[in-house]
């Protein structure tokens, strides 16, 4: 243990190098570029696939669907498709997707505060 200039011990960077499990079970579902503009875009309810896929602009269609499919098989999303010509197919966030709402929430303002500082930064001199 290092100890501070307060005289308070510090832990040792071996007791800092892992995240605990939660931050890895949490990393493992939504890391992935587009998933949390999924997930954000799918908190405002059921959504057809070209809608969200127009709803997040730079989205492949390949990389949509492979990221859904990820977000479905995690217990995030559910998928239903509608026996028509052409098919249907709507995604909607699980009960426990929609827990995640929060914590987006919670992203988002941070990431505003952190946009307004990067804004308000001054420049290299």
């Amino acid at each position: 243990m290092e100890k501070l200039t307060n005289g308070e011990s510090c832990p040792s960077r071996s007791n800092l190098a892992s995240a605990p499990p939660g931050i890895n079970a949490t990393l493992q579902v939504l890391t992935g570029k587009w998933k949390i503009a999924i997930l954000w875009r799918l908190m405002k309810g059921r959504v057809r696939f070209g809608e969200l896929r127009r709803s997040i602009p730079g989205v492949s269609q390949h990389m949509l669907t492979s990221q859904l499919r990820e977000l479905e098989m995690d217990g995030v999303v559910s998928r239903a498709v509608y026996p028509e010509v052409p098919p249907r197919v709507e995604y909607t966030l699980t009960e426990h997707g929609a827990s995640l709402g929060q914590v987006l929430k919670t992203l988002a303002e941070w990431g505003e505060i952190h946009h307004r500082r990067q804004m308000d930064a001054p420049g290299p001199s």
